[in-house]
């Protein structure tokens, strides 16, 4: 690295390429329109790289425009496909958890009802718990994106975020709240080696290699103005270690050298923030007697009630730790909010981070450790070397604060120009319609589980944890004589309880869970009055041997219906549940609290206050097979009672979405009719008015989370 530069590969980036032009693209409105334009240039290759993707995307919210192709992403791409386009989209093979918040069957939609040069894929080949978290999409090589947004449902807003916007729905018309994100366009060898990127994470996850494309024309919109010219890009990379091989962790080392770097002006948006190295890092910045400002925005509060629950208790625990460190009142912790509309928030979701006017970052990761270490990231930064290039920096940065002060750019930038200060522009322009209003942790109804949640590195783990390590994490003390027995058979059993698990994912053994034969086996039962019953007694045993849950959900709603078939599995599943904790209490619950030591036994009594939201909680954070969480649940102090009550809870909205979509793929591959579409709508009706009233009462504040 050359005297003051902060940008080195192999030390916090993986390349650093040229750009003849490079572009910020602020908010997804401005994104979608610019990428189908993009996409309407391709002549030979696209290629997506997505954690989260819907084939009925609308690109474009404007009248005209499109030149004839569809504005729907699915259709788009078959269009583009029928012209001779190859086109390849990855997307992560995501955990149930996810499942109602997704597009059902997207293998279905991109895959099987379009045309045969689009390739879709799932990418599942990572640790367990880890994500493909990367947003990339490669046109021809020669332009590329790559920032925080995925082409998904509930994405699109314009930079005005305003509280009504009727173009703002998702794919089922859906009205959603304000949304912010930041994507980062760029071309030449730049887009070359992200195009070379996502062939390579192509390779790993489906076994066959990608060609790149030859030459093709210049797919750059008309409609995109570049912020740089000939530019140094920065491609940093997470990727976790996987079949031997060696963790990266270049998104990790550039966010530490970028807030060491910082000499006067730290600007960051980022959706989490819980990661404990960044915490120190930013601590120690803001003890230093002359270090910089920082000025950190986030959303008031994490996306659910699952993820305030865990995430945003670790954020209230990060923040507390900044607030004690700053000393000499250079920290702002904001969140915005829209126009005129005090109570209604934007939800940032960008991950954004500008050092000075020399740095600016814009990618996939987040300040959590699972974009430090866990899941798959990429992340584009540029390191300004002229004045040119540093006036680019500063005005990106004053512009996105602008955006969330209601503000004229050019007057927040005269403003700090003048003053040197992030601070004063903030005090200025805050007391518009719209504003960033500080982020007090203490307000935040996740406060209140802080003292009862685990470390950071548990909840939001930077590399994959095993459950022997877990275990041991839990149980700190003397290992040796009688406990040191005991701890070897509850490691023995959890390794034992895992190996199974891996066994019907990844031996033979998981052929006799394929789809086509639990079906036929459930279709024969299903005129039968002990049927379902048997049925769902088969799913009890099937999960008690850690058979995958979800694709006996699937099985018996294809076969049975999607009521008899969900109110099957989910009677199966907490009967397997029941089994479960039934055994882990039986053989092994006197070995953990002998080992356990007074921390843990602390926790069991406050989880108790909270049994049922604690369970919820953990069944819904996806760290480990169905069947291992039941027996690990018996073996600790949680009440029989709550663990099955948080069980239905966590199980019911998203098996009965399952069973949903698994019924409608096979009416739809059969003969569909109104009838049967009508049904679905009233199921879908049920699931959603379900779903809300039991996060709703699951919130912190309500009855049924404070018991």
């Amino acid at each position: 690295m050359s005297e003051g530069s902060i940008l080195a590969e192999s030390r916090n980036c993986w390349r650093l390429a040229r750009a003849k032009r490079a572009a910020v693209i602020v908010d997804a409105a401005d994104y979608f329109a610019v990428l189908a334009d993009a996409l309407a240039a391709a002549e030979r290759q696209v290629l997506i790289a997505a954690w989260d993707l819907h084939s009925r995307l609308r690109l474009r919210r404007e009248p005209g425009g499109g030149g004839g192709l569809p504005d729907e992403l699915g259709p788009l791409l078959d269009a583009l496909a029928r012209r001779g386009v190859r086109i390849h989209v990855l997307d992560w093979d995501f955990a149930m958890l996810y499942a109602w918040e997704r597009e059902s069957f997207p293998l279905l939609k991109l895959g099987w009802n379009t045309h045969r040069r689009v390739e879709f894929e799932q990418d599942g080949v990572h640790p367990v718990g880890a994500s493909h978290h990367q947003k990339v999409v490669v046109v021809d090589d020669a332009l590329a994106f790559a920032g925080g947004i995925d082409p998904a449902a509930s994405r699109w807003d314009t930079r005005e975020h305003r509280p009504e916007e009727p173009r703002r729905v998702d794919p089922w018309g859906r009205a959603y709240p304000p949304f912010h994100d930041v994507q980062m366009a760029v071309d030449g060898e730049a887009a070359a080696a992200l195009g070379e990127l996502v062939r390579e994470r192509w390779r790993r996850a489906t076994g066959r290699g990608l060609r790149a494309p030859r030459a093709a024309r210049d797919p750059w919109p008309a409609s995109l103005r570049a912020d740089f010219q000939d530019v140094r890009v920065a491609i940093a990379r997470t990727r976790p270690p996987h079949d031997g091989e060696e963790p990266v962790r270049e998104v990790k080392a550039l966010f530490l050298d970028a807030i060491a770097a910082a000499s006067r002006l730290l600007y960051v948006e980022n959706q989490y923030l819980t990661s404990p190295d960044v915490g120190d890092a930013l601590a120690a910045r803001l003890r230093e007697p002359d270090g910089p400002e920082i000025v950190i925005v986030l959303p008031r509060a994490c996306s659910g009630w699952l993820e305030e629950a865990t995430m945003g208790a670790l954020r209230a625990r990060l923040l507390r730790q900044l607030r004690e460190a700053d000393r000499h009142g250079r920290l702002r912790v904001v969140t915005p909010c829209a126009p005129d509309r005090k109570d209604l928030d934007v939800y940032v979701h960008a991950k954004v981070m500008v050092v000075d006017d020399r740095l600016l970052r814009v990618g996939s990761a987040n300040l959590n450790n699972r974009s430090l270490g866990l899941d798959t990231e990429c992340d584009l930064a540029v390191e300004a070397s002229t004045q040119t290039e540093r006036d680019a920096v500063a005005r990106i940065r004053d512009g996105l604060l602008a955006e969330h002060l209601g503000a004229a750019p050019e007057e927040v930038g005269r403003c700090v120009r003048e003053s040197g200060s992030l601070l004063a522009a903030l005090d200025r322009f805050g007391g518009g319609p719209r504003a960033l209003r500080p982020l007090d942790p203490e307000e935040s109804a996740a406060a209140s589980l802080e003292p009862v949640l685990p470390q950071a590195h548990l909840l939001d783990p930077e590399r994959p944890v095993s459950f022997s390590e877990l275990a041991g994490q839990m149980m700190p003390g003397d290992v040796s004589g009688s406990d040191g027995r005991a701890g070897l058979r509850v490691v023995a059993g959890l390794l034992v309880l895992l190996g199974l698990a891996a066994a019907w994912r990844w031996t033979p053994l998981g052929d006799a869970l394929s789809l086509e034969r639990l079906s036929a086996a459930a279709a024969l039962l299903r005129d039968r009055a002990w049927g379902p019953p048997l049925a769902a007694v088969g799913i009890a045993v099937a999960t008690v041997v850690m058979a995958p849950v979800t694709v006996l959900i699937v099985a018996s709603a294809a076969a049975l219906g999607p009521w008899l078939g969900f109110g099957t599995a989910l009677a199966g599943a907490l009967g397997g549940a029941a089994a479960g904790y039934g055994v882990g209490r039986v053989l092994w619950r006197d070995a953990v609290r002998r080992l356990a030591g007074e921390r843990l036994n602390r926790l069991s009594r406050r989880l108790a206050r909270r049994g049922v939201l604690a369970i919820a909680t953990v069944r819904l954070v996806p760290i480990a097979p169905f069947g291992v969480v039941n027996v690990v649940a018996g073996a600790t102090h949680i009440r029989f009672r709550d663990y099955l009550l948080g069980t239905t809870l966590a199980m019911a909205p998203g098996a009965l979405g399952l069973a949903l979509a698994a019924d409608r793929a096979v009416a739809a591959a059969r003969d569909p009719d109104w009838g049967t579409a009508a049904l679905a709508a009233g199921l879908a009706a049920l699931v959603v008015v379900g779903t809300f009233l039991a996060r709703r009462w699951l919130e912190p504040g309500r009855g049924g989370a404070e018991d």
